[in-house]
This record gives structure tokens, sequence and C-alpha cells, in this order.
């Protein structure tokens, strides 16, 4: 691997590194592979600039929902650093009133005792409605809301409602772009992909069938073929 180029992965809100555990051993044949550890701030620049110190000087990117914010951020602070970007079913508008309430009320209910009550609540948004009653994919969303804790869970839904629109930004992205989503996300519908991947030159938009918004445990092998494509460019 003279060539290497290291990876740096960002896992999405409530989610850790396990996220990505289906699809790395596809990537690792490419360079380093890094899972950012966004838990410890309240806001989206913040995360980006602690994760900037401490990744390579430059490197591979790719975010998976609330990580494609914090992926655009890292273009806005660094983006020289950044040689290629995949955004994974992310979008690049900020939140509509009626979201950024329903996510007041969650971070309400976790603090009171309710986190595992909420993630319950987000399970069936985070699926195919095929897998509703997936017991292992329910099963991972836990282990990761365990990873994450109710506290780093309410910094990071502070971070997310106060995320900058990064729709003005999608023209100047020039280095190869990813963008993958699923045919029936129901947390970030795909038209919101769509739009990303007609705003940014060159970008290569990759709609898998059969697939919600974790497209790494619901679709392990289809989304590796689609960033072992990316990473080859």
């Amino acid at each position: 691997m003279e060539n290497a180029m290291p990876i740096l992965l960002v896992p999405g809100l409530v989610s850790s590194a396990r996220i990505y555990v289906p699809v790395i051993p596809a990537l690792w044949r490419f360079g380093p592979v890094t899972v950012a550890n966004h838990i410890r701030d309240d806001n989206i620049g913040a995360m980006a600039r602690r994760i900037l110190a401490e990744a390579p000087p430059r490197f591979a990117l790719a975010g998976h929902s609330m990580g494609g914010y914090i992926a655009f951020e890292i273009m806005r602070q660094a983006g020289e650093r950044v040689a290629k970007l995949a955004l994974i079913n992310t979008q690049a508008r900020p939140d509509t009133p009626e979201v950024t309430a329903r996510r007041r009320g969650m971070m309400a209910r976790a603090t009171g005792g309710e986190y595992r009550a909420v993630l319950d609540e987000l399970f069936p948004g985070f699926v195919h409605p095929s897998r509703r009653e997936d017991a292992a994919l329910k099963q991972l969303v836990y282990d990761m809301g365990e990873d994450v804790g109710a506290e780093a869970f309410v910094r990071q839904q502070q971070a997310v409602i106060s995320r900058a629109d990064s729709r003005p930004m999608l023209a100047w992205i020039k280095c190869p772009t990813l963008v993958l989503t699923g045919d029936e996300d129901n947390t970030i519908p795909n038209r919101l992909s769509v739009e990303m991947a007609n705003g940014i030159h060159g970008a290569n938009l990759v709609i898998l069938p059969n697939c919600g918004h974790l497209p790494q445990p619901e679709q392990p092998q289809a989304t590796a073929e689609a960033l072992v494509e990316w990473l080859r460019i």
C-alpha cells in the first residue's frame, strides 16, 4: 500500500464505531481506518475541530447522517485536508422548526430517565420497513446507544439543532464525492441526497434498494462496494 490513503469515518447521531464494523474489512486494504469520536462536544464546529486535531494530515472522509453534518464542517475548516468525501444517508439542509421541537422533546426525555424509550422511538425510522422486527438491528441500536450514553446524546442533539445550512457550500466541493442513501430512508429521505448530488460537481449518487437509514448493517456488501469504488477513484 505505497499510496495508502488514511480513511476517517464519522458516525451519526447516537451511533458509535459499531455502525461501520460491517464495512471496515473492505476499506482497510486502502489505508489505515479511524472512526472519529463525536460525543465530547455540544456543537458541530467544536466536534470538527477536535476530530481534525486527532486526524491524519490528509484523508478520505466519510460521514453518516449526523456524521455528514460534521463532514461538511470539516470541509469548511480544512477542506484542503480532505482528499475524498462520502456523504452517507445525510443532508445539507438545517433543521426545520418541527424537527427541532421533536429533538428537544427527546432531549428532555433522555435527561429524565427515558433514554431507552427514546431509542425505541427512533428505531423504526432507522431501518427499512421490512426490518422493524429485526432483533439484531434493534440490539445494535441499543448497544450504540449505550456506547454514546444519554448525556452525550443530549450534546449531539444540541449540536444538530444549531448546525449550519450546508447547501451554499455544495458548489465549491471539488474532491471526488460519493453520495449514498437507501431507497426507503424514513429519517433523512433520499430526495435530500439527490439534492446534494446535484449540487456537487461530479458527485456519484448511489441509492441502495431495500435499505433504510443504516446502510452499513442493512446492506453491508452493497455499501462496502460503493465505498470501495469511491476509494479507487
